[in-house]
């Protein structure tokens, strides 16, 4: 599933093309074309992510709402465009570019106070200015839950998934295990720090890169990483290969339904 790095490219990526101009919107597919002739022809007025959600705003028309889940992606073209492929749920066509959505979990035409009611159900987002990282201290501070599963949780911070999660656990020598009431302040700061820095680089770079530069391959001469996520990572994925920085095989757990990565000698107990 796309992490929140991702579906800020893509809020930016589409406030450049498609912002301050009409649009026009259909669903190939047909399962979204009564939303879609709602607001076709219509301006887009913004386009915004919280978290892991993308809303495109088209001012009192409405608000279309987009979650991408495990199997959703955008495909981005110039014009002109070419007949659909596939099951197109949306096109957004503009004056340059146009727009294709697949397999997305979520995609709906919400009124205002709709889109409200999911953000408000999300916790601080750490690419978004108006984050309030003292929302998540106060759950996280009170919560018998371990960290590791408090990181994926979107109620408690938007955004972050799987890889972030290990990384920055990683980074900051934490074991994934340790109770959030048992997180001290000055850690859940560096957490918190920590996220902003990776997220946004996520961001600028369009990939995951948590590796610091005396641990990548340009200086220790190990190989590059192979992977379809691509980006330089300490434990994602790399179970039961040498941790870069003491060499202890990397550990391997599923928690809460989701693979869990972690170096059993910099992030022990």
């Amino acid at each position: 599933m796309p992490e929140g790095h991702t579906l800020h490219r893509l809020a930016r990526l589409h406030h450049r093309r498609y912002v301050g101009t009409p649009v026009e919107v259909s669903s190939p597919q047909g399962r979204f074309a009564a939303e879609a002739a709602v607001v076709d022809g219509h301006v887009m007025t913004a386009a915004e992510a919280h978290g892991k959600h993308l809303f495109h705003h088209y001012g009192p028309h409405g608000i279309v709402h987009v979650h991408l889940g495990l199997y959703g992606a955008f495909t981005e073209q110039t014009l002109p465009a070419t007949e659909p492929v596939g099951q197109v749920r949306m096109r957004i066509v503009g004056g340059t570019h146009w727009t294709d959505l697949r397999g997305p979990t979520r995609c709906e035409l919400l009124t205002l106070p709709e889109a409200e009611k999911i953000v408000a159900r999300l916790g601080p987002d750490p690419l978004r200015r108006d984050a309030d990282p003292e929302r998540a201290w106060d759950r996280i501070r009170r919560s018998r839950t371990s960290v590791a599963a408090l990181l994926m949780d979107q109620s408690v911070i938007a955004g972050v998934g799987n890889v972030y999660r290990a990384e920055v656990l990683f980074r900051q020598q934490l074991a994934p295990t340790l109770p959030g009431k048992s997180l001290a302040r000055e850690q859940w700061d560096a957490i918190w720090a920590d996220l902003c820095e990776l997220m946004r680089d996520g961001v600028r770079v369009g990939r995951i890169d948590t590796v610091a530069w005396e641990h990548r391959p340009e200086v220790t001469g190990r190989a590059p990483r192979n992977d379809r996520h691509g980006g330089e990572v300490y434990v994602y994925r790399r179970a039961g290969q040498p941790c870069l920085v003491c060499g202890t095989a990397v550990a391997h757990a599923e928690l809460v339904g989701r693979n869990l990565y972690w170096c059993p000698t910099c992030q022990a107990a």
